[in-house]
């Protein structure tokens, strides 16, 4: 059995008929092949209820994972206020896992995870969405397997209120972390790159509790920032400038290897940044600017890295999950990286994908899974060799 992938997507007036009418057409797209299994990425104006009842309605018990994003995209474009389906058919098989105390414990559910992985002897890999507004992914990645293929990301939302959520099987809300574990003949490869670089300014990070990093070179953060770009500190705390200070993240230094990008995900009203991986005090940080030229080539990086791990194998379909960054940036040029992948991937190649709040891919050599801010991250599936 080919190794075959649809997609459907949908805007309706209610979650479940969006749901529904996206899982129809993804159905008949797919046509006479019974799903593996299932990617759903809805607005987070849906309720997540709605969009799982009305995505299952049609499904069954067909395994499905998902997320809320603002935006979601296809090989098509850019489709907000939507839900998007994405189905798989193959010799592969998929169980789903749902986890609702991630935002209790990374660290917990990041064990329990890695004990579903180690339990099954014919893991081929896992995709997994994890809540973007709570929850330390950076202990979630602690405790993860090296050496799996496998790629996350954290569900984003309302940036005013924090509400994302996760779906996995018939379960939804937020908190929570779920996850797709496959099994049998498969060949995943992911791929991963960003666009930002520094431009000079330089600073040490004075003062950081938990995920709030309070202190740059000993003043509040947003002072910082409105001395560099021009604005106001108390501006720095109200939208528009409080959500797009994630345009400008931060590059930790980490000895002789590559900066470290931590972008917050806004401006509180004291001043301080509200990241979703914590920065340690005395760390060395440059200012990080990103532009579209560098993004639509760490598109075409990220793509070619994903098809180099398939070995030559053409890949049947794309999941795509990218920093909600790149939709800020590129709102002059909306899904100019989408036509950067096709360029690598090839225009016949379905893609689903989502803006999060973080990405996580698999660690270098013995390392465990890292977590990513500012990244474009492909996950391109081929059938085996």
């Amino acid at each position: 059995m080919p190794l075959k992938a649809a997609i459907g997507y949908a805007q309706a007036l209610n979650g479940r008929e969006a749901g529904l009418q996206a899982t129809h057409h993804a159905l008949n797209n797919l046509g006479s092949a019974t799903p593996r299994l299932g990617f759903v990425i809805a607005s987070h104006q849906y309720h997540a209820r709605d969009v799982i009842n009305g995505v299952a309605s049609l499904l069954g018990d067909t395994p499905l994972i998902g997320l809320s994003s603002p935006t979601g995209f296809s090989h098509r474009g850019l489709h907000p206020n939507t839900v998007i389906v994405a189905l798989m058919n193959g010799e592969f098989q998929a169980e789903t896992l749902w986890l609702p105390g991630f935002a209790q414990s990374g660290r917990s559910a990041g064990a329990q995870l890695a004990k579903q992985l180690s339990e099954k002897e014919d893991t081929n890999s896992a995709i997994f969405f994890a809540d973007g507004f709570n929850g330390d992914a950076d202990q979630l990645c602690a405790a993860l397997p090296a050496g799996l293929p496998l790629a996350g990301a954290l569900s984003s939302g309302d940036l005013h209120t924090g509400h994302s959520y996760q779906l996995a099987g018939s379960q939804s809300g937020n908190g929570a972390l779920a996850a797709a574990i496959l099994h049998g003949p498969l060949r995943v490869g992911i791929g991963y790159a960003h666009g930002w670089n520094p431009v000079g300014s330089h600073f040490r990070v004075t003062r950081s509790r938990g995920f709030w990093l309070r202190t740059l070179d000993g003043r509040p953060a947003s002072e910082t920032y409105a001395q560099l770009f021009g604005h106001p500190a108390r501006e720095w705390a109200f939208p528009p400038l409080s959500h797009l200070a994630r345009l400008y993240p931060l590059g930790i230094e980490q000895g002789d290897q590559q900066l470290l990008v931590r972008a917050p995900i806004r401006v509180e009203a004291d001043g301080s940044f509200r990241m979703n991986a914590p920065v340690r005090d005395g760390a060395e940080a440059y200012l990080l600017v990103g532009n579209r030229e560098s993004c639509e080539k760490a598109a075409q990086q990220a793509a070619q890295q994903a098809l180099q791990a398939l070995n030559g194998g053409k890949p049947a379909f794309a999941l795509v999950l990218v920093d909600i960054a790149w939709d800020m940036l590129l709102k002059s040029h909306p899904g100019s990286e989408i036509a950067a992948l096709q360029d690598i991937l090839g225009k016949d190649v379905p893609i689903a994908g989502a803006y999060t709040l973080g990405q996580i891919v698999p660690g270098k050599d013995t390392a465990p899974p890292q977590l990513l801010n500012q990244h474009i991250v492909v996950a391109a599936f081929a059938e085996p060799e």
